[in-house]
């Protein structure tokens, strides 16, 4: 399917180590849904938390439609994430495991649907934050070698 990205969540990619990834469906509203395909969506600070067998994404940030008038819905809603039932149990049980965290990555448009790409998760020390930079740094310093 033809995949097209609306938002990444690079701060996650900093702040924690992705094992491994997940995706899962949102449940929107139309000016919600409008507002996405703008591109008026921000990931920063999201996570994901369940309550009652069910999990939610919590601080997806999803500017409101400028032409919804009153059919708009709060920015910072806890929208609801559709998943099979075992996804979720499982999901749950990897995060009582201390450390672990869902977080959502990425946000995008999979055809006509929007979907989103969580990631089961493990929180970094500053020295791991130290040193994947330093990995980068290395690395651009070599791209810029082989330029010359």
């Amino acid at each position: 399917m033809n995949k097209k990205i609306i938002a990444n969540n690079k701060k996650a990619y900093h702040d924690y180590f992705v094992e491994d990834k997940y995706e899962a469906g949102i449940q929107l509203f139309g000016t919600e849904v409008k507002s996405v395909r703008q591109g008026t969506v921000n990931l920063k600070d999201s996570y994901c938390d369940f309550k009652k067998g069910e999990i939610f994404a919590t601080g997806i940030h999803i500017s409101p439609y400028e032409k919804g008038n009153i059919f708009n819905r709060d920015p910072l809603r806890d929208k609801k994430l559709l998943m099979h039932k075992k996804e979720i149990i499982k999901l749950q049980s990897l995060t009582q495991k201390q450390g672990y965290t869902i977080v959502p990555l990425s946000l995008y448009l999979s055809g006509s649907l929007v979907k989103v790409e969580l990631g089961l998760c493990r929180g970094k020390k500053l020295y791991d934050k130290r040193e994947t930079e330093a990995k980068k740094q290395a690395q651009r310093d070599i791209e810029r070698r082989r330029e010359f």
